[in-house]
């Protein structure tokens, strides 16, 4: 996900790199091409006028406006529902070790809560994994122990597993003594909120937005951009190809925006920043956990870039 320090208005209008101009630039030229020939030709196909002019163009053009909105905002729904689990597990993931480390019955920087950092840190990358469909290796075996890691690798579920593993933490601090069954309920009421963000999370990339729908609002904006021009020509001339680019640009880059935010754990510019929300927890429960951390621009949480 890219994040920048805001720019003036002027500045603004010449951003390129993290637009999504690069990408449905090919798609302009095309639309410029054609409007031009159209101009070149008065609006002719194989010598037979196009009879249209600008008034059905405006009635369509409002109408796809307002289904391009709701499109836009189911998508953004699910980036939002997600950036919110994603900021529930960095305050749950911070709960559960201060329980652990405060009310859990264990001294500082011992073998028991050091596994227990672990295995936190471990459930938020495997998640990423999961949610990404990458592989969790380097992350999980420079966390876990090499037995532990081999058999969470080898489970489909992977972040569910890590979470059982914490219930047996659990357990066994139970059995020797150091956790009450109190504290047991309390620090078991967080584990249940990982297991609720965990499943968040899957129906989110499990249940995309209804194909027939995309394919729908798709279609109608290119063969509205297409036929434009012969609804122009008489009108506007040679100023066509500019006016056609320009709407064409508000529709086609809405809906390349709306590709990429509706699948919000994907890797585009414009999708969550999961590898910096990854680093950050670890910073973060390392730093509660007494250890030195570098607290970087990816790592801040105000900064979130992938």
């Amino acid at each position: 996900m890219i994040v920048r320090e805001k720019q003036n208005w002027f500045r603004l209008l010449f951003v390129w790199k993290e637009s999504v101009l690069p990408e449905i630039l090919p798609r302009l030229a095309v639309l410029f091409i054609l409007s031009t020939l159209i101009v070149y030709y008065h609006g002719e196909l194989l010598r037979y006028k196009i009879p249209l002019n600008a008034a059905p163009f405006t009635l369509i053009g409002i109408a796809l406006a307002i289904f391009l909105g709701f499109y836009n905002n189911a998508s953004y729904d699910r980036f939002w529902e997600g950036r919110k689990l994603w900021g529930a597990l960095l305050i749950d993931t911070r709960s559960l070790y201060r329980q652990a480390s405060t009310i859990g019955g264990y001294t500082a920087g011992t073998a028991e809560l050091k596994e227990f950092l672990h295995l936190l840190i471990a459930f938020a990358y495997a998640l990423k994994h999961q949610l990404r469909q990458t592989n969790a290796a380097t992350d999980l075996q420079r966390l876990l122990p090499t037995s532990l890691a081999e058999s969470i690798l080898a489970a489909h579920f992977k972040p569910a597993m890590i979470l059982l593993e914490m219930g047996k933490w659990l357990q066994k601090g139970k059995e020797n003594g150091k956790i009450d069954s109190i504290t047991l309920t309390t620090i078991d009421h967080n584990l249940s909120g990982l297991s609720n963000i965990l499943g968040g999370c899957e129906r989110i990339a499990s249940t995309p937005i209804p194909f027939t729908y995309k394919v729908l609002l798709h279609r109608t904006v290119y063969l509205y951009c297409l036929l434009l021009p012969f609804g122009l020509v008489d009108s506007i001339g040679w100023m066509t190809p500019l006016i056609v680019v320009f709407i064409a640009y508000t529709f086609v880059a809405l809906d390349a925006i709306v590709n990429e935010i509706e699948e919000p754990f994907g890797t585009a510019p414009n999708d969550l920043g999961l590898n910096a929300m990854c680093k950050t927890i670890e910073a973060s429960l390392r730093e509660m956990a007494g250890e030195t951390v570098e607290i970087s621009r990816t790592t801040n949480p105000g900064f979130i870039i992938d």
